[in-house]
């Protein structure tokens, strides 16, 4: 799914109404269902039901009156006591808004004013009482900074949701976008709220996925409210795109009944050295969870039998080791690999090969020389540290490169700080300069094309900063290639990534997600993909 502007996303929000009927209050009414519903999962099974709705003025504003009413009304017997915190008059409010915020009152529903500094402190100690506070201040139409009265609440939310003296901070759901957010991807002028969760409606915003800011955001659901998915294809001008579940709907998911391991692919791994095979394992698991056929590791001889006990299902080959334990050149000079790579449908390189002088040299010399696609990672990737523009230089065709912001500055000979400022631009501008697919790891992983085309990625959360999280990624993207191939690798290559962050999500038992290991991640990718297919079943 394309994503847009706030130009783009009214122009869609007309088009709705104007092409296919549909009423611009029955598209308000629609998003304000989505917030509530969200409200209530929020507060299940949490004693305190109480949830502080901050509305402003303009249609964002509404939504957060739909959603006031909607719990209010709610049947199931539990009393949300949802409390409108109104940032104006009522006298200010107009058209869909104003229809609203009367079905409000009409259903007994608590207005209180804030009008200044005075008013907001007046009503603070029944907002931080609140489980929940609901964002609808600031739309996707902000122009300039968040300021003044509106500002000043935002900088007290931010305060209140991460106060760490409270027993619990307070839950922020923002409508649509966190209030002060620009939605076209420039820097905020001003403060903007931090929230916990995001709604959207349609389709993301740009500012939701590529912004510096965009962890702002939290969690980034999109939800439907009434326009056609064409729409939003036909308006949006953005090579950018979500990947969401409809965007892997034409890659074979679903095995068939008369399918057999040949139908899916051998991937070859080459990883591991003394002191670092539980990173070969680990993209060996990941490999043969994500549905490779077979899976063999290529490994130096001293950890040979480490890596075979670690998995009974895939296969493992040795190759010459130094003293030292990491990979010699000498299986280059005996032809030793050039066998192994006979029969196999992809190659993966890096878990913890080493830095070691022979092991990057043994490294570029595969790259260069392989004509099968190749994935890379981690040291493989550290072997072309200085030495990037090599990367071009090679005889496959197929090239994906899966870089953390450490690795992609070591790469480009730039600081950190400079990659992540510009994180579109570095994978942009490398995948079409070493004509390779870059996967630029971090919060929203870019996945970019050597054509210009980019996928930002959504899925995952806090558990995968750990060590191991990379290496089951290499296996993950590994096997996926095995079994679809490279007709449409942008796709699967962005495929393998939404599964590495749902199976994260799947792996979070609590809210708490320090202790998620890679290892439990390997476990959930076949309930990451049957989720995906479940929910494009439904579709």
């Amino acid at each position: 799914m394309k994503a847009l502007t706030a130009a783009e996303m009214r122009e869609v929000d007309r088009l709705t109404t104007e092409r296919h009927g549909v009423p611009s209050l029955q598209l308000m009414e629609n998003a304000g269902k989505h917030i509530a519903n969200a409200v209530q999962q929020m507060l299940d099974g949490n004693p305190n039901k109480r949830a502080a709705i901050f509305c402003g003025k303009g249609n964002n504003g509404g939504d957060g009156l739909v959603a006031a009413r909607l719990l209010k009304e709610d049947k199931s017997g539990v009393d949300f006591a949802p409390t409108v915190f109104l940032f104006g008059s009522p006298e200010e409010l107009r058209g869909d808004v104003a229809e609203n915020l009367s079905r409000w009152v009409k259903s007994s529903g608590e207005i209180i004013q804030v009008k200044d500094s005075a008013s907001l402190e007046a009503a603070w100690p029944k907002i931080a009482s609140a489980y929940a506070v609901v964002d609808a201040l600031l739309g996707t139409g902000l122009r300039g900074p968040a300021a003044g009265l509106i500002a000043e609440a935002i900088t007290r939310l931010n305060k209140l949701s991460k106060n760490a003296t409270l027993a619990r901070p307070a839950f922020i759901l923002a409508v649509d976008i966190p209030s002060g957010l620009p939605s076209d991807g420039q820097p905020a002028e001003g403060p903007v709220l931090f929230a916990h969760q995001t709604v959207t409606f349609t389709a993301p915003k740009i500012g939701q996925l590529l912004s510096a800011q965009a962890g702002c955001c939290g969690h980034l659901e999109v939800r439907q409210i009434g326009s056609p998915a064409a729409l939003v294809e036909e308006v949006g001008q953005s090579s950018a795109r979500w990947a969401e579940p409809e965007e892997f709907a034409s890659l074979p998911l679903v095995r068939a009944a008369d399918s057999h391991k040949g139908t899916y692919g051998h991937v070859l791994l080459l990883a591991g050295s003394l002191g670092k095979s539980g990173a070969a394992i680990l993209a060996g698991r990941a490999a043969l969870r994500s549905g490779a056929g077979l899976v063999t590791i290529a490994t130096p001889e001293s950890v040979q039998s480490i890596i075979a006990a670690g998995q009974p299902e895939y296969m493992t080959e040795p190759l010459k080791a130094t003293k030292s334990g990491v990979l010699s050149l000498r299986s280059l000079v005996d032809g030793t690999f050039g066998e192994l790579e006979e029969g196999k449908s992809v190659l993966a390189i890096g878990p913890g090969l080493g830095t070691h002088r022979q092991t990057q040299e043994f490294i570029r010399t595969i790259v260069t020389q392989t004509e099968l696609p190749v994935v890379l990672d981690a040291d493989g990737l550290n072997a072309f540290a200085g030495e990037a523009e090599t990367l071009r230089k090679r005889k496959t065709k197929f090239l994906a490169i899966t870089p953390h912001p450490g690795e992609m500055a070591r790469l480009l000979g730039v600081s950190i700080k400079e990659v992540q400022a510009d994180r579109v631009k570095a994978a942009r501008e490398s995948a079409r300069k070493w004509n390779a697919h870059v996967i630029l790891k971090g919060f929203h992983t870019l996945i970019a094309s050597p054509t210009g085309d980019l996928f930002v990625n959504t899925t995952g959360n806090a558990g995968l900063a750990k060590g191991g999280s990379g290496d089951v990624l290499t296996g993950l993207l590994a096997a996926l290639t095995a079994q679809f191939g490279t007709q449409d690798w942008h796709s699967v290559l962005s495929l393998g990534v939404y599964l590495h962050g749902s199976a994260a999500e799947i792996s979070a038992q609590t809210p708490e997600l320090s202790g998620v290991l890679a290892q439990e991640v390997v476990q959930n990718i076949p309930s990451a993909r049957g989720r995906l297919i479940r929910e494009l079943q439904r579709a």
